[in-house]
């Protein structure tokens, strides 16, 4: 399961990239155009962005601080992965998304200037302007939630419960 993860943390970052550098060559020059439109009602338009922040702009011109926040992110959901990864498919899913969105932003910031491209806009309500690594995090995080709320919980009371079996077996 350990390599199936990192050959999809791979696919993820790569088409962050190719998605970005579409957005490069083909989006900036016209800044915005129409993406998902129903009748009149405009729900998710692309607009191109760059981004020297993380989310809502929060933390704009700290590079340093958000690659080394990354980094250790990272780091602990690589390390959460491998050692952890076997208990359940849900949270290897959650991480894969994690690490795969996480290091495509990552990228962007190294070689891009600390820049970070956007392209996704949602034009049905005011919201932020993000991309495809930003949702593979924000999806990562969800499941990683679930998972810990209600997954982890019961197999840690199924874990206690066969301790309990075999410490009276042997006694």
């Amino acid at each position: 399961m350990l390599i199936a993860a990192i050959i999809i943390i791979i696919l993820l970052t790569a088409a962050d990239q190719l998605i970005k550098y579409w957005a490069i060559q083909e989006l900036k020059p016209v800044g915005t155009m129409p993406f998902l439109h129903i009748g009149d009602k405009k729900i998710l338009d692309l607009t191109y962005l760059e981004n020297n922040g993380a989310v809502f702009s929060s933390f704009a011109g700290m590079r340093w601080l958000l690659v080394g926040t990354t980094v250790v992110l990272m780091a602990f959901c690589a390390y959460w992965l491998v050692r952890h990864g076997k208990k359940s498919k849900l949270m290897t899913a959650s991480l894969t998304l994690i690490l795969g969105g996480g290091l495509g932003n990552l990228i962007d910031r190294l070689f891009r200037g600390g820049l970070v491209v956007d392209y996704f806009e949602v034009k049905l309500f005011r919201f932020a302007v993000f991309n495809f690594a930003d949702c593979c995090v924000v999806v990562g995080v969800i499941l990683f939630a679930v998972y810990f709320l209600f997954i982890e919980p019961k197999l840690s009371k199924k874990d206690e419960t066969a301790s309990k079996k075999g410490d009276k077996n042997h006694a």
